[in-house]
């Protein structure tokens, strides 16, 4: 009672006790002992209206401002802030493997992803580039290239790869098979694909494909010349017939191909085979008349004449006449059937030879990496252009939105609800209730099934009879009468009805609480509650605080709220007095 005395000298706290209080208990001859004042200020409540007038004037207030000012942190869905600014993205890499030749960076000048984000071109030579894989960080590659005499180092992470040169040859002795496993290892989109280019660095295993077409299509539509493929030297024993062209290994431009006459040489050609350790095909020589290419780029399609003026054999060796022809429908099904190997070649050719005596023969078939002819190289420079940054818009772009600085909503699993139950919660996106803990501090909990005696939303079993929670004598259900919880029900009683321990609401037929006048609910919020004769004080001070925080945050009405706090606060004094 010494301490009760000295709060109630100290100016600080008595001002922040509601008005009603300062003129019961800071009057000269009002004494403590006395239980007058409790009784006078039950029988002469003060209207929520002056209690709530002033600010300041409310002690839950000065108690619980710390509580307020954490738990009003929303644990529902959260909106979006307003529309913020544009987001400059950062340029998409662009890397084209080809040779210094040809500027790839003027074929993309204005070009941008998706009509927004602008594109860095960055040309190499396989021979120039170095790499590094990982998992999850992609793929870092090294480019050393010497640009006007002047050595250019840089590191960077493509986005996109436009492959235009061999990965792979046996007359220059270039192997860059490694190169291309880290790019696919990065996870790098490209045109024509990596998967795509691997397996083009091995004509005979090229040629396995042409074959698989031929038994599809038929030798009519699809006249696939006659080949033999050799391991090694051993089982090169003979040819079918002469002249046949020997190719040895894996080669462009005409290297690597030799024409064989007689048996004799042959048999020399064998020996060269077992030097140079590797396989060899063998294919009936055709006394053509021109040869015949036909690229595809994209939807674009083009068909030349190419025929040699020179006199050898080759026709793309030496001297050659070029001319562009009409596009056939059986062009057309060549290399529409070619552009489908390898999970599709956005960019392919194919090679064919016309005899003369009239016969078509298909020899080969080139992906991205093959060489330009006629006159309109420049048109289909801009195709590939336009090819690539079409592909580039296709794919998703890793930062492009920016992560929000809310935390993002994660929706709350309910338990299911028997047929014919009401709802007792409130709406889906507003706070639940936390429960208290009884004599200590509060922690966050997460959503849990509620309690009997709580201010949480109370449920019923399917009759109505019990609640579901049967641990109702647990020391955390049985609040004290001096610190009376709200309990809801699906039909039942008031919602500041007092729980007493061992009591055991029943469900009846009323209608539920948002249904009632205002009038009903100050009625039923004005009703008193008898203080237990053997509540310790300070524990019912602390149910009190307590109770008044969760009943702030837990009934719908704010109003019901706050007459609430006031009520329990009074019942505390006046237990407190009546000693």
């Amino acid at each position: 009672m010494n301490f009760l005395r000295r709060r109630l000298s100290d100016s600080s706290f008595v001002a922040n006790l509601p008005n009603g209080y300062m003129t019961d208990l800071q009057r000269p001859d009002s004494s403590t002992s006395s239980p007058a004042s409790p009784a006078m200020e039950r029988r002469h409540p003060q209207p929520l209206a002056a209690s709530f007038s002033s600010p300041g004037s409310s002690l839950f207030s000065s108690f619980s401002s710390a509580m307020k000012q954490t738990s009003q942190a929303p644990l529902g869905p959260m909106e979006s802030p307003g529309p913020s600014t544009p987001v400059v993205q950062r340029p998409r890499i662009l890397l084209v493997i080809d040779d210094a030749h040809t500027d790839w960076a003027k074929y993309f000048h204005g070009k941008k992803v998706n009509g927004e984000i602008e594109i860095r071109v960055e040309q190499a030579e396989f021979s120039e580039l170095n790499l590094a894989a990982y998992v999850t960080g992609g793929c870092m590659v090294d480019m050393q290239v010497v640009r006007n005499g002047t050595k250019v180092v840089r590191s960077f992470k493509p986005d996109f790869i436009l492959v235009r040169q061999h990965a792979y040859s046996m007359a220059l002795g270039e192997d860059y098979r490694s190169l291309v496993i880290g790019l696919q290892y990065g996870g790098l989109p490209a045109v024509n694909s990596l998967y795509s280019v691997y397996n083009f660095c091995s004509k005979p295993w090229v040629f396995s494909q042409l074959i698989k077409i031929f038994h599809s299509l038929g030798p009519e539509k699809f006249p696939l010349v006659e080949q033999t493929f050799f391991p090694n030297h051993k089982p090169m024993l003979t040819a079918p017939h002469f002249p046949v062209v020997v190719k040895l290994g894996h080669a462009h431009a005409g290297k690597g191909k030799i024409k064989v006459e007689n048996q004799h040489d042959y048999q020399d050609i064998t020996s060269m085979v077992a030097m140079a350790k590797t396989y060899a095909t063998t294919e009936a020589f055709i006394d053509s008349k021109y040869d015949i290419r036909i690229q595809k780029i994209g939807s674009n399609y083009k068909a030349y004449m190419r025929t040699s003026i020179s006199g050898n054999w080759k026709a793309n060796t030496g001297s050659a006449m070029l001319e562009q022809v009409a596009m056939t429908e059986r062009y057309r099904l060549w290399v529409d059937s070619c552009s489908e190997m390898f999970g599709g070649l956005d960019i392919c050719a194919v090679k064919a030879v016309h005899s003369k005596d009239g016969r078509d023969y298909i020899i080969e078939v080139m992906d991205s990496s093959m060489p330009l002819i006629g006159e309109h190289l420049e048109e289909d420079k801009q195709l590939m252009a336009d090819l690539v940054v079409s592909k580039m818009s296709q794919l998703p772009m890793p930062g492009g939105t920016v992560p929000s600085p809310l935390r993002p909503w994660t929706p709350q699993t309910k338990p299911a609800k028997p047929p014919g139950q009401a709802q007792l919660g409130p709406p889906l996106g507003q706070p639940q209730p936390r429960t208290p803990t009884q004599g200590g501090p509060r922690q966050a909990q997460s959503p849990q099934p509620p309690r009997s005696g709580s201010p949480s939303q109370q449920r019923l079993s399917p009759q109505g009879q019990q609640p579901l929670s049967p641990s109702s004598g647990s020391p955390q259900q049985q609040r004290s009468p001096g610190s009376p919880q709200l309990s809801r029900t699906s039909g039942g009683s008031s919602p500041n009805q007092v729980c007493k321990p061992g009591t055991t609401l029943t469900s009846q037929p009323r209608p539920p609480m948002q249904g009632r006048s205002t009038s009903q609910q100050g009625e039923e919020s004005k009703k008193p509650a008898t203080p237990h004769p053997h509540l310790n004080k300070s524990q019912s001070l602390t149910n009190s605080l307590s109770t008044s925080d969760a009943s702030q945050r837990g009934p719908p009405s704010e109003d019901e709220a706050k007459a609430e706090t006031i009520r329990n606060l009074r019942k505390s004094f006046a237990s407190l007095f009546s000693d």
